[in-house]
């Protein structure tokens, strides 16, 4: 890159002020980013990230304040004039059109045509397409439905897509949030790649380790209010969560001392598909961490665990008895809860209230026959959402509205209403902020202390290495290790992962 264009600012945003009824948003937050440059932006659900970004994309109009491009005054007033001054979001839920190619999804809108008939030029678009994807060093089939790709790819194409329209600016949300390991360092090398070239990305992200890793400088919101920016270099990890949380935070992984009791479960010889033949077993007050990497069989044990995975052979134990799951519904029978890894699909009713979502799986204790008792499925449900601490308006208030924490502890009341003890939770910090995560750790401690025991699966080793009082590794469907906590380590659990 010339030497003129270090340092240079690109974006400015400044003293921008949003508020919405009763709420003030954004309260005179400043921003700049530099050519080049990966500018991390850190702060829990509510701090301010998304509205912010928003004013940037057009897709909200900001109150007061001001937005500079290379040094020129911009009023964005729509996603038209945003994207006219180079600027481009990548939001978490990704906006392809799946029916169409990879080609069509990159040039969408603006398609390449041959004069003088205006007639769509495929091939020169298809040409194209290759060539924006080989500047990201990558593979792909333009001529590809979308729909058969993978979360991965097609965020790849949504990048291309940006760099079609030129973008100076790239803004990516929470991109990684349904990536593989793998599939993260690969997006780490193509973010390399764009920097190399001069365009300039606000990476916006709750996973601390990636905002080490990829990012120079990162900005802290916190209830709207810009908190400071750091160079990533010279933050430390406690540092940041402290701007973030507002805090003193001496650990954030706190880990209390839980006697741990006899076996509530035994799983002897379990095969199913992806599982080959595992044996194990779970402790009262236990929180047993399951670590391994994309594909090795973690998902696949714990479905099978659920009646989710049909079970080939082998035997389940639960409190010295012999049980047969087959179904979620005889999993529950059982006292087995899941909190899954897509809690939006697989653990949630979206568009329905919190106080449905608590008492679903339990719905025939709240009255008889069609007739639900009201007064029962209040009280129930008031009753998760004061012990666990659910933010929310109202019971009434749809889930789909609520933080990725209150989400995921709704999921986990709705266990607790049907009387689980054996609690699993795969990823159970994924796509919360940091603060929400220090609340779900303390929170498996506290039920571990009344009596429950929890099967953690986790890719974040940070997370499994500090909660988890025992780590057991997977890898092709099969245990190549086991640790007590205080006997583990990050290069012993990542050898048994690739054995």
């Amino acid at each position: 890159m010339a030497l003129d264009n270090i340092n240079r600012v690109v974006l400015k945003m400044e003293n921008i002020i949003k508020v919405f009824p009763g709420v003030v948003a954004l309260d005179k937050v400043s921003i700049d980013l530099k050519k080049g440059e990966v500018l991390g932006i850190l702060g829990e659900n509510g701090a301010g990230k998304s509205t912010l970004i928003k004013i940037l994309a057009g897709n909200y109009i900001k109150d007061s304040g001001s937005i500079y491009i290379d040094g020129q005054l911009f009023d964005i007033k729509g996603p038209s004039e945003a994207m006219a001054a180079g600027i481009r979001v990548i939001y978490q839920e990704l906006n392809t059109l799946n029916n169409l190619t990879v080609a069509e999804n990159i040039f969408i809108g603006e398609q390449i045509v041959k004069t003088p008939f205006k007639i769509i030029d495929w091939k020169a678009m298809q040409k194209k397409a290759i060539d924006l994807l080989n500047i990201l060093n990558v593979k792909l089939d333009p001529s590809a439905i979308m729909g058969d790709l993978t979360v991965s790819e097609k965020q790849i194409v949504e990048i291309a897509k940006a760099l079609s329209k030129e973008a100076k600016i790239l803004v990516m949300d929470e991109p990684t949030a349904a990536l593989s390991e793998e599939e993260i360092q690969s997006l780490f090398k193509i973010i390399k790649t764009l920097k190399s070239k001069g365009v300039s990305i606000i990476y916006i992200s709750h996973r601390l380790k990636e905002i080490f890793e990829i990012t120079d400088r990162v900005t802290v919101l916190r209830d709207g209010k810009k908190v400071g920016t750091l160079n990533t270099k010279e933050a430390e990890p406690n540092k940041l969560v402290e701007m973030m949380v507002g805090r003193d935070i001496k650990d954030m992984y706190p880990k209390r001392v839980i006697p741990i009791g006899e076996n509530v479960l035994e799983v002897k010889n379990l095969k199913a598909d992806g599982v080959n033949g595992v044996s194990f077993y779970l402790r009262k007050g236990e929180i047993l961490g399951i670590f391994g990497l994309l594909g090795s069989g973690r998902t696949s044990l714990v479905n099978a665990l659920f009646g989710a995975n049909k079970i080939i052979s082998g035997e389940i134990l639960i409190n010295n008895k012999k049980v047969k799951i087959k179904t979620p519904s005889s999993a529950r029978d059982v006292r087995v809860g899941l909190v899954p890894l897509d809690r939006k699909v697989e653990g949630l009713a979206l568009i329905m209230g919190v106080k449905e979502n608590i008492t679903l799986s339990n719905i025939s204790d709240l009255g008889k026959s069609f007739l639900i008792s009201k007064t029962i499925e209040r009280n129930r449900a008031q009753k998760w959402v004061s012990e666990l601490g659910i933010k929310t308006p109202s019971l009434e208030q749809e889930v789909n509205s609520l933080s990725g924490g209150n989400q995921q502890k709704v999921v986990l009341a709705k266990w607790l209403e049907s009387g689980s003890q054996i609690i699993i939770l795969n990823e159970p910090t994924r796509g919360i902020d940091v603060g929400a995560k220090i609340e779900i750790y303390k929170l498996m401690q506290d039920l571990c202390e009344r009596g429950s025991s929890i099967i953690m699966i986790s890719s974040e080793l940070p997370e499994i290495l500090s909660i988890a009082d025992r780590i057991i590794v997977m890898s092709k469907g099969r245990f190549t290790g086991e640790y007590l906590r205080e006997n583990a380590s990050e290069e012993k659990l990542l050898h048994d992962a690739c054995i």
